[in-house]
């Protein structure tokens, strides 16, 4: 598949070769280009050839020397090149699907797309993928891919996915490994489905590959919109515990058979048993945040680091107020406690907003929205400033899932709000100033 350039930088190496705006890429050194790996990887040589269709219809062949790694300046309509392929799944947990009605149109869209795997750490199902792009991946050693696997029960994975090709699916995971392709794989738990011995099956299969670095187990996310949608259990206090019990188990023997720590609990199942949260040493390389796995520990190490930098601080009269969510205002609060203890006069207030749009066993910061925020703090004395998380913003970092933006709240709160990432460095240094 050509595909059609939509500008050239200028002084770039395409522009110096003549490439065009209009003019239809075909290859790089013989190497057919149909997406953005395809373009990223073959670009990488210092001395390529480049086949191109010019805007007069003519095929042309041109050299061009340049720096490794130095990019060709090429760039086209989407920064896949193609489009975002779509998941062919119908996962019985799958939270889209319990998405309110009404939201912004691309919410709903489900990626299964191997490409966004290796560019942004998306999480993929393997169902999507064709014989080529493993090839692809495997040829062009992209390393890590990251897999929502959730178990090795070929035909519970039909089942949990309601994928006809799920269960065989999973024998890529082996082509992958022999390969020597680093894997994090997901395991997205539910009560009744995939925990307890089949979790077991699935921790056991999936870390006798010495290439799956890293496990995480998540659980199952329940809104309050899943009409018509499969019945689910959330977890309780002694379903996480024992969750928790079976991956330590299995924690300890990858320390034992690689020296290393292989597979976790996310923080919510800690929270959800009543257990503390292991230490910072515990989580080797945090390979999986965005899973929430460690987030809590890394917190909390960060904002001990950054706290001592202000043991000695004027006094000042201050009152501002940080938002967060159920989940994370125990932990938000002691580090705002700690912040007013270092400076006289310092006053801040946490508050952790009650999911209502979602439903409120959707705990996490990151599903908070502006709508939540305006209704349980309209009436409280909010301060001169609301820090919240950027993860509660779309990725222009102007917006809740709601689709009220950030000046909007700020007007409607008479407030100013200033999101902050998400560690603990960022969290002092916004409270203290």
């Amino acid at each position: 598949m050509a595909v059609i350039v939509n500008s050239v930088d200028k002084g770039s190496p395409a522009y110096k070769i003549g490439i065009k705006e209009g003019d239809t890429l075909l290859s790089l050194n013989g190497e057919e280009i149909t997406d953005v790996l395809d373009h990223r990887f073959y670009q990488s040589d210092t001395k390529i050839i480049a086949e191109f269709i010019n805007n007069k219809g003519k095929i042309k062949k041109k050299k061009i020397k340049k720096e490794e790694f130095e990019e060709l300046g090429l760039n086209f309509d989407t920064y896949l090149i193609d489009k975002k392929r779509s998941c062919m799944n119908k996962c019985i947990f799958c939270f889209i699907d319990q998405l309110p009605k009404g939201m912004r149109e691309s919410l709903y869209f489900k990626d299964d797309d191997s490409r966004l795997s290796f560019l942004f750490g998306n999480y993929i199902t393997l169902t999507n993928i064709s014989d080529r792009e493993v090839d692809r991946i495997i040829k062009m050693h992209i390393s890590p891919v990251n897999i929502s696997v959730h178990t090795t029960n070929p035909e519970l994975r039909v089942k949990m996915m309601t994928n006809k090709n799920a269960g065989k699916a999973l024998s890529i995971i082996p082509k992958l490994n022999a390969a020597g392709i680093k894997m994090n794989c997901q395991l997205v738990l539910c009560p009744g489905y995939n925990d307890g011995e089949e979790l077991k099956r699935s921790l056991n299969d999936l870390l006798n590959y010495e290439n799956v670095q890293c496990v995480a187990a998540v659980p199952v996310g329940l809104s309050d919109h899943r009409e018509g949608l499969c019945k689910l259990e959330p977890f309780n206090k002694e379903t996480a515990a024992q969750t928790i019990d079976i991956i330590d188990k299995f924690g300890d023997m990858t320390v034992e058979k690689y020296g290393e720590r292989r597979c976790f609990a996310a923080d919510e199942f800690y929270l959800l048993s009543g257990r503390e949260i292991p230490d910072f040493e515990y989580y080797g390389e945090f390979l999986q945040l965005d899973n929430g796995v460690g987030l809590w520990a890394l917190l909390r190490k960060e904002a001990n680091e950054a706290l001592k930098s202000y043991q000695s601080v004027s006094e000042t009269h201050k009152h501002i107020t940080v938002v967060t969510g159920v989940a994370a205002y125990p932990l938000i609060s002691q580090i705002a406690r700690e912040c007013e203890n270092l400076q006289k006069g310092l006053t801040v207030d946490v508050k952790g907003i009650v999911n209502h749009y979602f439903g409120e066993k959707i705990t996490v910061a990151g599903l908070v929205t502006a709508t939540d925020i305006y209704e349980q703090l309209k009436d409280s004395g909010i301060g001169g400033e609301m820090l919240i998380p950027d993860v509660m913003l779309r990725s222009e970092g102007d917006m809740f899932l709601d689709s009220i933006t950030v000046d909007e709240l700020q007007k409607k709160l008479n407030v100013k709000i200033t999101p902050i990432k998400c560690d603990g460095y960022s969290l002092v240094e916004a409270i203290m100033g």
